[in-house]
């Protein structure tokens, strides 16, 4: 048995979930996500919980059923927090020059390049960028879909990677980059 799978989701006041044909829907202030359940987990929801567990008649195989287990009880739990409470990321542009403005949903990243970087990001992301004097520029994205957020960081952090030699890039707040010396310190 997984142990995260074996967990039970406790359903917050305001959120409602449906479960039809192995498709489950919930639905919170902040939105509606959906997502497709394999057959061979059976959900339960019953007193404000939700309770997943293994179907032992279905023709998967036991290793499958239990990886299926805790992913599908991760992906449920994952929406019923982001309708619920939603999930917020925020990105710091390390560098000389480096700034980043919106325009809606349309972000225009300045990172040291003779272009400027444009990107439309979906309508389920809030953006809000933050630029003030002698502090670097930041990026705070709020939505309710976990995963897409995660896609929209990681498109953004490759646009400059954090490098270890000067700590310049795109990084999550907070983040703390190993620094390594350069030429110099070994050439003693």
């Amino acid at each position: 048995m997984s142990r995260i799978g074996k967990l039970p989701i406790v359903i917050p006041a305001g959120v409602e979930i449906k479960n039809e044909n192995n498709l489950i829907t919930v639905k919170g202030p902040k939105g509606t996500m959906s997502q497709k359940v394999d057959p061979s987990i059976k959900i339960e929801i019953e007193n404000g919980e939700m309770v997943f567990s293994i179907d032992e008649n279905s023709p998967v195989n036991l290793k499958q059923k239990q990886a299926f287990h805790g992913l599908y009880r991760s992906l449920v739990n994952n929406m019923v927090v982001g309708v619920s409470t939603g999930f917020q990321k925020t990105l710091e542009l390390v560098g000389v020059g480096y700034r980043v403005s919106n325009q809606g949903n349309l972000l225009e990243f300045s990172l040291g390049y003779s272009h400027s970087i444009f990107l439309q990001l979906p309508s389920e992301v809030k953006v809000e960028t933050k630029s003030e004097r002698n502090q670097n520029p930041i990026i705070m994205l709020e939505s309710c879909d976990k995963q897409l957020l995660g896609l929209i960081c990681a498109k953004i952090r490759s646009f400059r990677k954090p490098e270890p030699y000067k700590g310049k890039g795109i990084l999550f707040k907070g983040e703390v980059i190993r620094r390594k010396s350069g030429k110099s310190a070994s050439a003693k």
